[in-house]
C-alpha cells in the first residue's frame, strides 16, 4: 500500500514558518512528506530541511517524495523528542523554524495490520515505532484495571472508562485480547446501547487513549516543547498542530510559559524571579482548517495550529 496521508492546515503551517530562502527548517513528523515538500519548494540553494520520524514507511515514502530536492534534505529516523541529539549530530546548533503535525497519518490509520484502526480487525498494534517491543496488546492484557481506567479516563476521555476497563479485565481472564475486533466488541459491550446508537464509535475514545499511552506521546510533547524553543534562531518560530484538546491544552500552557514564565506575585512592582519571556504567542487564537479543507478530508475536522515566535 502506498503511502498516502493528506497533509493538514499545509498552506497555514508553511505560510506561518516565515520561511527564508537559505534559513534551516525542521520536520520534527515527516509522515509522507506533505509539508516538506512545500518548504523545500520555497528555500534555496543554501537552505535545508531535516526531517524526522520514528516509522519506516513514513521515512520511505518521505524520501521518495522529496528527492527532487537533493541534498536540501537530510532525513533521520528518530523522535522529535531527540531534536536536540540529531541536530547536534548534524553540527547544526540553531534553526529558523520547527513544525509539528501530531497525531496518526492517514496512511497508519488505513493501514489495517498497524492496528491503530477500529473500522477493520487486525493485531492490537498501534506502535508509531516498529522497532520498540512493547505493542497495544501488552497494555490491554498486563495493565491493571485501575492503570486501564486512569488512561482510558484522562487521555480517552471517556465518561464510561471504568466500565470499560472491568469489562476488559474480565474479558482477558478468559483469554487474551489479541485483535482490534476483539477489543472492539469488549469496549461495546461496556457502553449502553443508547450510547452506541448516537455518540459516533465506541471505541473511539480507548483507542485513542491506548495509542498516547503506549506511544508516551503527551509525555513527548511536553518535554519537547521547551527544548525545541531553545534550539530555535531569533525570530524563528514553532508552528504546532493538534488534533485533540489533550494535545492543544499542552502546546497552548507551553506557550504561554515561554512568552510570560515570571512567577511573581501579581501585586509586585517589579519582577524578582528573574525568568526572561523567549519570545511571543503568535497564534492569540488557533489557526484551523476552512469549511472547504473539512469537506475535503473530514480528519482535518478537530485540527488546530498554534505558533510561537523566539525573540
Amino acid at each position: 500500500m502506498t503511502f498516502e496521508h493528506k497533509s493538514v492546515l499545509l498552506h497555514e503551517t508553511v505560510d506561518s514558518l516565515n520561511i527564508r530562502p537559505d534559513g534551516i527548517y525542521v520536520d520534527g513528523t515527516l509522515g509522507g512528506g506533505g509539508h516538506a515538500s512545500l518548504v523545500c519548494s520555497r528555500l534555496g540553494e543554501n537552505g535545508r530541511l531535516i526531517g524526522i520520524d520514528q516509522d519506516a514507511d513514513a521515512i520511505a515514502a518521505a524520501t521518495e517524495r522529496l528527492k527532487p530536492y537533493g541534498g536540501r534534505v537530510t532525513i533521520v529516523r528518530n523522535n522529535y523528542e531527540n531534536i536536540d541529539t540529531v541536530l547536534a549530530e548534524l553540527g547544526i546548533s540553531g534553526v529558523d523554524g520547527i513544525y509539528l503535525d501530531l497525531g496518526v497519518s492517514s496512511y497508519q490509520l488505513d493501514t489495517a495490520e498497524r492496528g491503530f484502526t477500529y473500522r477493520e480487525d487486525a493485531p492490537l498494534d498501534m506502535r508509531m515505532d516498529q522497532r520498540n517491543a512493547e505493542t497495544a496488546a501488552d497494555i490491554v492484557n498486563g495493565y491493571s484495571e485501575m492503570e486501564l481506567y486512569r488512561i482510558i479516563r484522562d487521555y480517552g476521555e471517556d465518561r464510561f472508562a471504568k466500565n470499560i476497563a472491568k469489562h476488559i479485565v474480565r474479558a482477558r481472564q478468559e483469554k487474551p485480547l489479541e485483535t482490534t475486533g476483539e477489543l472492539i466488541e469488549v469496549i461495546k459491550a461496556a457502553i449502553p446501547a443508547k450510547v452506541r446508537a448516537t455518540g459516533g464509535h465506541p471505541a473511539k475514545r480507548t483507542f485513542q487513549a491506548i495509542r498516547i499511552e503506549l506511544n508516551k506521546e503527551l509525555e513527548v510533547l511536553e518535554h519537547s516543547i521547551d527544548k525545541m524553543i531553545g534550539l530555535l534562531n531569533p525570530g524563528g518560530r514553532l508552528s504546532i498542530i493538534t488534533f485533540h484538546s489533550l494535545e492543544d491544552r499542552i502546546v497552548k500552557n507551553k506557550f504561554k510559559e515561554n512568552e510570560n514564565p515570571c512567577v511573581c506575585p501579581p501585586d509586585f512592582p517589579v519582577c524578582m524571579c528573574g525568568r526572561k519571556s523567549r519570545g511571543k504567542v503568535v497564534t492569540r487564537k488557533p489557526i484551523v482548517p476552512t469549511g472547504q479543507e473539512i469537506e475535503e478530508n473530514k480528519r482535518s475536522k478537530s485540527s488546530k495550529l498554534r505558533v510561537f515566535e523566539k525573540s
